[in-house]
């Protein structure tokens, strides 16, 4: 029971790493890159829709990006969402598809992109947390010796340092890829 809890533990504690590097990923870095819209929420037809499941995104050149949407008579609607998204993209409508052309960043938005990236970082390291407190509640309610309940409270706050370390380095890495010019 008690591998159980920390095989839990540490289960939930690497998906909330898969989670931060795929935020990371809509993070844009000066470069066009498709992942940047994953969470662009499109009104269509009154429900809300993932850019990406009513679109192709494509990247013709490596500042621009290319969304061709499968029904064009949304393109007012997609136009409108990427506006509202705050990613800072223009997006520009020729009637077939919305080409946005990806702006060099500028050393204000990159410092503000450093921002965003730290935020991210941070909930990561909460939901850590988070997932520490569940294992050491289940230790708790666990029939077990106080020495033992002990050793298991060491190996999940291991687990916690090791993971706090990796999403640190993942923060870290984001903010060198922002800053390289």
């Amino acid at each position: 029971m008690n591998s159980e809890i920390l095989q839990n533990t540490k289960t939930k504690m690497e998906k909330t790493i898969e989670a931060l590097k795929d935020k990371l990923k809509t993070v844009r870095a000066g470069r066009a890159n498709p992942s940047s819209l994953d969470r662009v929420v499109v009104d269509y037809y009154g429900n809300p829709t993932l850019l990406k499941s009513i679109a192709t995104i494509s990247v013709p050149e490596a500042t621009q990006l290319c969304i061709k949407p499968f029904d064009k008579t949304c393109l007012k609607d997609i136009e409108k969402a990427i506006f509202e998204s705050n990613l800072g993209y223009t997006p520009n409508n020729d009637g077939e598809s919305i080409r946005i052309v990806i702006p060099p960043l500028t050393e204000d938005r990159r410092r503000e992109l450093i921002k965003q990236v730290k935020s991210i970082g941070e909930e990561s390291k909460i939901s850590i947390r988070n997932i520490r407190h569940e294992g050491l509640e289940k230790v708790k309610r666990e029939d077990i010796s106080e020495d033992e309940a002990k050793g298991i409270e060491k190996q999940i706050q291991d687990l916690v340092n090791k993971f706090n370390k990796e999403i640190d380095d993942e923060v870290k890495l984001k903010e060198n890829d922002l800053m390289t010019v």
